[in-house]
């Protein structure tokens, strides 16, 4: 039997040692830093399908699960400070989403922790991974790079639009990758025969500028660039498309979904799935260097009916036979 004094001296170590305890536990469960370009509001389809991933291995925010958020809301020179701040909080694994611009300010910031990005551009070429087969170091994860997309978006505009020998392409000149995009969309242009006058906005008053010299130019058409800055001012895009009267083919299918008149991109909703399952792996004890780089499989042609209508265009019949989706 244990004497009144004994169970005392038990009962207040116990005490002691259950908050001690309950931090423990609080600290063993996995915290993923998850870094984007993006705003919180533009990136939620695309978060909601992370944390589906992530599910898929056994992980839930909030359950088993910490969940650090940083948004960089279009600001490039804010990453690095970011990504900085997450490797002091000793985050466990680091996500990167939006683009490469993330990605490359997490490579910078830590050499030792994991990270797991989605880029669209080509992950070997930026210096991210060795290879896409065997990435080597700490980084892996998806990309949406495919060479043909520059290309095949202007073929495709010029197909909708045959009539436009003008056709103008609106970029965000702070975008690491602005170069190499612009230089595959003047070779696509020149192989199409038709002139591609640059347009660049930065910030969102330069977007309405961009928009406003698109009379000067002469410009039958326009074509999007893929850019963080875009995505969080979609709906103002789309808007300002439709009161220039302008065909407009996007690079996500979230502008044709609010209006826009074409998009072809990637599978985004599966680009996220699939950084969602790697991240639990890479949690469970996976290497991000034997976890190949995902490409897509599959890309989706997206046209809006009711804005060809509104802009008195007939879609061709080649065009609404591939189409993965028709909006009416």
């Amino acid at each position: 039997m244990i004497s009144r004094r004994e169970f005392i001296r038990i009962a207040a170590g116990a005490a002691i040692a259950s908050p001690r305890a309950a931090r423990a536990q609080q600290k063993a469960m996995p915290v993923i830093g998850f870094l984007s370009d993006l705003s919180p509001g533009p990136a939620a389809p695309t978060v909601a399908m992370f944390h589906q991933g992530l599910s898929e291995t056994g992980y839930a925010e909030g359950q088993n699960l910490t969940i650090e958020y940083r948004w960089a809301e279009a600001r490039f020179d804010r990453l690095p400070g970011l990504a900085a701040d997450l490797v002091d909080r000793k985050v466990d694994l680091i996500v990167t989403t939006a683009g490469s611009p993330s990605a490359l300010a997490a490579k910078g910031a830590t050499s030792t922790i994991p990270i797991v990005f989605s880029v669209g551009v080509d992950p070997v070429a930026t210096g991210l991974v060795a290879s896409l087969a065997r990435p080597g170091g700490n980084l892996t994860g998806v990309t949406g790079s495919a060479t043909e997309l520059a290309p095949k978006r202007l073929e495709l505009l010029c197909e909708l639009v045959p009539q436009a020998s003008v056709i103008a392409l609106l970029v965000n000149p702070n975008n690491p990758n602005v170069e190499s995009f612009v230089r595959d969309m003047r070779g696509a242009a020149a192989a199409k025969g038709v002139r591609l006058p640059i347009l660049n906005a930065g910030t969102e008053g330069e977007i309405d500028a961009a928009f406003a010299s698109l009379t000067q130019q002469r410009a039958g058409a326009l074509a999007v660039g893929p850019d963080p800055l875009f995505v969080s001012r979609r709906d103002d895009l789309v808007a300002l498309a439709s009161r220039h009267a302008i065909p407009a083919i996007y690079f996500r299918r979230e502008f044709s979904a609010a209006g826009g008149l074409i998009s072809y991109a990637p599978d985004i909703s599966a680009m996220y799935l699939q950084l969602g399952i790697y991240a639990g792996k890479i949690l469970k004890g996976a290497k991000p260097a034997d976890l190949p780089v995902q490409q897509p499989t599959r890309f989706k042609l997206v046209i809006n009916l009711k804005t060809a209508t509104a802009l008195g265009l007939t879609v061709p019949q080649s065009l609404l036979t591939r189409a993965d989706e028709l909006i009416e």
